[in-house]
């Protein structure tokens, strides 16, 4: 069976391997037999081994070095080109996250081979899905020249456990000057709250203008605590002071699939519909019958979100 080369993600803080990889594991089966790729510093590769063989990976390559965490993408590119050179595997796939995004474009340069980005499929003939113009196109793709790249958008595939043996295989980690220009100088970890990341998680409720202010957001957030959900909010909300600019999904926020999207408030503009729409489930809340959203919605309440919100969060809560 060909092999198809995943590169690992690993969490900022170390406690293991990211919900991308596991998806990019799954979505690579469609290929062939998957690879993991653990690039990092030296001890990475333990921390997320029996995920990956959970997982489906057949072989974990593993190169580490202190030199790799010292520096910016440059020096994971280039180990990953040289391993696709000893290998040639059918097609590589990795997370599309930013810093996944620019392993694979600087990985399509030096191996000369065709790059497709932000996929939610990928065919067993190699032939990835890709959604374009704000959502309003549906692209079939398929890559001709040299090795396949793909990044796997979050959430597009459900990660499914199939025992692999991961084996593992060191590889040689040899790093141009050229990769050393930009040196990684500090590392601040983020404080998180017990919420899920935004861009993981299986369930989201976002909050628009319509939520009116920064403290009604509270009502948002107590639907999202009662359902284990992370927390959004539209471009309207974030401008207009709402809530912070990172948790802003749309076009010029973050892209998320969940299996369930909540939009309370939220008008439902181009912008905001093209960073969610490809959710699995969507159930759309606001006062306006005539709202874009409700075009989308799988599921919807015409309502005030200050008498509907708080009633399903206590419906929600005493099912518990």
């Amino acid at each position: 069976m060909a092999e198809v080369l995943v590169l690992v993600e690993v969490a900022p803080d170390g406690s293991g391997v990211r919900k991308t990889t596991l998806e990019a594991l799954t979505a690579a089966r469609a290929l062939g037999e998957p690879s993991a790729v653990v690039l990092g510093a030296p001890g990475t590769a333990a921390t997320v081994k029996d995920a990956l063989a959970e997982y489906g990976a057949a072989k974990v390559y593993v190169g580490e070095s202190d030199e790799i965490d010292a520096y910016l993408v440059a020096p994971k590119a280039e180990v990953l080109a040289q391993l696709v050179a000893d290998k040639a595997p059918a097609a590589v796939v990795i997370p599309s996250t930013p810093e996944g995004k620019e392993v694979a474009g600087r990985l399509a340069i030096k191996t000369g081979s065709g790059f497709l980005t932000d996929v939610t499929e990928i065919a067993a003939d190699g032939t990835a899905t890709q959604v374009a113009f704000a959502g309003a196109t549906i692209v079939h793709s398929k890559v001709t020249t040299g090795t396949p790249i793909y990044t796997l958008r979050g959430n597009s595939v459900t990660p499914e456990p199939a025992a692999g043996a991961a084996e593992e295989e060191a590889i040689t980690v040899s790093i141009s000057d050229a990769a050393k220009q930009t040196r990684v100088v500090d590392r601040v970890v983020e404080q998180k709250s017990d919420r899920p990341e935004l861009t993981e998680a299986a369930i989201v409720v976002s909050g628009g203008r319509g939520v009116a202010s920064a403290e009604n957001f509270s009502v948002i957030e107590g639907l999202a605590d009662s359902l284990g959900a992370a927390v959004g909010a539209s471009r309207a909300a974030v401008d207009s002071g709402f809530y912070p600019h990172s948790f802003q999904v749309g076009q010029t926020g973050k892209t998320v699939s969940p299996q369930l999207y909540i939009a309370v408030g939220i008008s439902g503009a181009i912008q905001h519909r093209a960073g969610m729409q490809t959710s699995k489930n969507i159930v759309a809340v606001n006062k306006d019958p005539e709202a874009p959203i409700f075009e989308l919605a799988d599921f919807g309440v015409v309502g005030d979100l200050n008498t509907v919100v708080p009633a399903a969060t206590q419906q929600i809560t005493a099912r518990k």
